[in-house]
C-alpha cells in the first residue's frame, strides 16, 4: 500500500458563526469574514481555502493545492475548483444584499480550461456579479494561478428566496 498521510484541521461551529454575522450587510458579512474578524465557513476549512476580499458585486477566494485534493488521476479533483468557483460568485452576490437575505444556487456551469497540481501553486478566484437581479441574479467567475493563466471558468444563476 502507498504511503498513508494524515491531514487534520478544525473548523467553527456555523450556527454560532450565523448569530455573530446577524444584523450584518452581505458586503459587510464578506468584508469581515475577509479579514478574519468572522470564521471562514466550515466548506473552507475543510478543503483549504479562504475568503482574501471582497466589495460590492465582487469576491476573492485563495487556495494552495494540495494532495489531499487530488483525485486518480494524479491532478486536483474538479470539485476543488468547481467549489471555489461557486464560493466566489455566491459571496459576490452576497455582497449585494441587506443583512438576512437568502438565496441558493439555481446553475452552475464550469469549465475547466487547464489541469491544477501541487506545482500549480497558490490559485485565486475571483466571483463577479453580472446582474443582480430582485429574484433572480448571474454571476461569473474565474480561477486563475497567480500569474494570471486561466485554470477554469464558470457562470452562475441565484434566486433570492427571501429579502
Amino acid at each position: 500500500m502507498a504511503d498513508e498521510r494524515t491531514r487534520t484541521y478544525s473548523w467553527s461551529d456555523p450556527l454560532a458563526a450565523l448569530e455573530l454575522a446577524a444584523g450584518l450587510s452581505g458586503v459587510e458579512l464578506m468584508q469581515k469574514m475577509a479579514a478574519g474578524e468572522l470564521p471562514q465557513p466550515a466548506i473552507a476549512e475543510t478543503l483549504g481555502f479562504r475568503l482574501t476580499a471582497a466589495e460590492s458585486g465582487r469576491a476573492v477566494f485563495e487556495a494552495e493545492p494540495a494532495e489531499f485534493h487530488y483525485n486518480p488521476i494524479g491532478t486536483v479533483h474538479a470539485g476543488l475548483a468547481s467549489t471555489l468557483l461557486d464560493s466566489a460568485m455566491g459571496c459576490a452576490f452576497v455582497t449585494t444584499l441587506d443583512a438576512a437575505t437568502a438565496w441558493t444556487t439555481l446553475d452552475l456551469k464550469v469549465n475547466f480550461t487547464r489541469p491544477i497540481t501541487v506545482e500549480t501553486g497558490r490559485i485565486r478566484c475571483i466571483g463577479t456579479v453580472v446582474h443582480p437581479g430582485r429574484r433572480v441574479a448571474t454571476t461569473e467567475g474565474r480561477l486563475e494561478d497567480l500569474r494570471g493563466a486561466l485554470l477554469a471558468h464558470a457562470t452562475g444563476t441565484i434566486l433570492v428566496l427571501s429579502a
